[in-house]
């Protein structure tokens, strides 16, 4: 039985090719998955953010309640003072007391003023506050909703694509053992510089499949013949022909 080393350049750029396409696959459904769980978490934060900002708007509210139950409170005791006073009035003996009384009288009618002002623009903010609440609420309902339909996309595919998964783990560690030692070791280290996880990548328009920089007609007719392991000059990856790379099909 034939070894790996045994393997021509074409079987070995075969294997290796097979192994990048088994993990691209893996690649994309961990990217489907991986943007749904953070799409889920966004959400989540928002509804998060949300709820603190009503807390903090009931906590307004209730100060601004006070402050009305309080101003109105001040407000009954200078009217309350007023009729007081108006008593007085008949009682006074002398202009100087009555001129006093009178003046208190203006004082606590200022204050009544005062506190109706306060009371009116409090009531204006604790209905501004009111309806923040509201569109604050109306929010969380929409997000909460969205929340609901990303949670069953994301349960859906978790369930239609683990037994997809776990197929293809088992194939990229089969895939693994038909590549030679040094081509795996270049295959991953190539593969960790990468983003998208590309180390394998055919000739697309002239150029590689992975950095779009032009291959040289001379170059590409070498990459053609599979008599060795060629590489981009640019970005390092590993070259192969548009044959091969048709001819490569995962099941």
């Amino acid at each position: 039985m034939a070894t790996v080393k045994d393997f021509s350049f074409e079987e070995r750029l075969s294997s290796v090719l097979a192994l990048q396409k088994i993990d691209s696959k893996i690649d994309e459904i961990k990217t489907l998955k991986g943007e749904l769980p953070m799409e889920v978490k966004d959400l989540e934060d928002e509804i998060e953010g949300l709820q603190t900002r009503i807390n903090n708007i009931d906590a307004e509210i209730a100060n601004i309640e006070a402050f009305i139950e309080n101003k109105s409170n001040a407000k009954k005791e200078a009217q309350a003072l007023i009729k007081k006073y108006e008593k007085q009035q008949d009682n006074v003996k002398n202009n100087r007391e009555f001129e006093a009384i009178n003046k208190e009288m203006e004082m606590q009618e200022l204050e009544v003023k005062l506190n109706e002002k306060h009371i009116k623009d409090a009531t204006f903010e604790l209905k501004d506050r009111t309806n923040a609440r509201i569109r604050t609420e109306e929010k969380i309902k929409d997000v909460e909703e969205a929340l609901t339909i990303k949670r069953k996309e994301l349960e859906k595919i978790s369930v239609e694509t683990e037994k997809e998964e776990a197929v293809l783990a088992q194939k990229s560690a089969e895939a693994k053992e038909k590549v030679e030692a040094r081509l795996l070791s270049a295959y991953e280290r190539i593969r960790g510089s990468y983003r998208n996880g590309l180390a394998v990548v055919p000739i697309v328009r002239d150029s590689c499949g992975g950095c779009f920089n032009v291959i040289p007609p001379q170059r590409q007719s070498e990459i053609r013949q599979h008599k060795k392991i060629i590489v981009c000059e640019h970005c390092g990856r590993i070259l192969v022909d548009s044959d091969l790379n048709d001819k490569v099909t995962i099941k």
